[in-house]
């Protein structure tokens, strides 16, 4: 490596707001050498205060706060990776507008991770050709479905439930209400998908453009409270209790998947890849999951997809992915690979090709 390289990676940092699977992305920056930089908000610093991964922490009064620290996190040379908190408490019209930060990846894909308005992943999915499951609205409900609604208070928690017809809908709808989970209101503008049964799986991806591939690293699944104690319950436990389940996303564990279902799982990267590219462009750049479930045909149907970091990729901090290895010839984690790309990058004086 030449000096000047050496002297360009010393000033690059990469940044990242403190929640979700930052301290992926902060380890696998220390493990490259590059400097660090975590946005925490007060109250939930901790974390990044006890693990030494961060060279320099920032806490602010509020996430969004972050809209005012621009130019330090431009003195400090800052390459910043999105997470699903970034967008959840800054916005997308604040990250595409007011955020004058070079971002790792496309920043005009991340509109795209929700379910309702114009830029929704339903539409990147069939314009994929992928598989999903069908949509219906309130009063069209004929078969199980499962409504996909954020909770009354805390609006960014999954109000979620099932539902076997359309009477059933509105039956649990007023009693989730009543109890103050959900608000009525919001049901007009929920998604409503059917019930497709089947194995959960999160396939975390990454799309280089440095070596113009498509990577797969890994698999997790979600551990939601209390769906996840609800299962633990025997069946006549269950009809005794009747618990309110609920779809709080706490946790992930890592996962494989049967090898010959591999060609399906690249098939429908590949897919994702290329519809990006010609609805967003610059397209995918970086790492995304896609999560779906294996009917027992053997099918793949997406029911989610994250443009930008997955939410269970801390699971392999310092094992790394076990797909990765496959690659390059020892495993990393996505928020390594992340930090491997920003590298090779300012390396060749090509930022500006992963960035936006």
């Amino acid at each position: 490596m030449s000096i000047n390289c050496c002297l360009l990676l010393s000033m690059v940092s990469v940044a990242v707001l403190a929640s979700h699977s930052a301290l992926d992305v902060l380890d696998g920056a220390r493990d490259e050498g590059l400097k660090t930089v975590a946005i925490a908000k007060k109250g939930r610093e901790r974390a990044y205060r006890e693990f030494p991964v961060v060279d320099k922490l920032i806490v602010l009064d509020d996430y969004r706060d972050i809209l005012k620290i621009v130019d330090l996190l431009k003195a400090e040379e800052a390459v910043f990776v999105p997470n699903r908190s970034f967008a959840v408490y800054v916005g997308y019209d604040a990250i595409e507008r007011e955020f004058p930060v070079p971002i790792f990846g496309n920043r005009f894909l991340l509109r795209w991770e929700e379910r309702t308005g114009p830029q929704n992943y339903y539409r990147l999915l069939d314009e994929a050709g992928i598989r999903r499951p069908r949509t219906f609205r309130p009063d069209e409900v004929d078969r199980p479905v499962i409504v996909k609604m954020p909770e009354a208070e805390r609006r960014v928690e999954r109000g979620f439930f099932i539902a076997r017809d359309r009477d059933d809908l509105y039956r649990k709808a007023k009693r989730l209400a009543d109890a103050g989970v959900i608000k009525l209101e919001d049901l007009e503008r929920s998604s409503i998908e059917e019930l497709v049964l089947g194995a959960h799986f999160n396939a975390n991806y990454f799309y280089s453009v440095m070596r113009r591939r498509l990577e797969l690293h890994s698999f997790d699944r979600r551990i939601q409270s209390n769906l996840d104690g609800v299962f633990r319950l025997p069946a006549r436990d269950q009809l005794e209790v009747d618990p309110e389940v609920r779809y709080i996303e706490v946790g992930h564990e890592p996962a494989t998947i049967r090898e010959s279902l591999l060609e399906k799982v690249f098939d429908v990267g590949y897919r994702f890849v290329e519809a990006a590219r010609r609805l967003v462009p610059p397209g995918v750049i970086g790492p995304f999951t896609l999560q779906f479930i294996v009917t027992p045909q053997l099918d793949l149907v997406v029911y989610d997809v994250a443009p930008r970091i997955g939410g269970g990729t801390n699971v392999y901090i310092g094992i790394g992915g076990q797909y990765s290895k496959l690659y390059f010839g020892k495993p990393i984690s996505i928020g390594r690979r992340i930090a491997m790309e920003i590298r090779e990058a300012a390396e060749q004086g090509r930022l500006p090709e992963i960035t936006t």
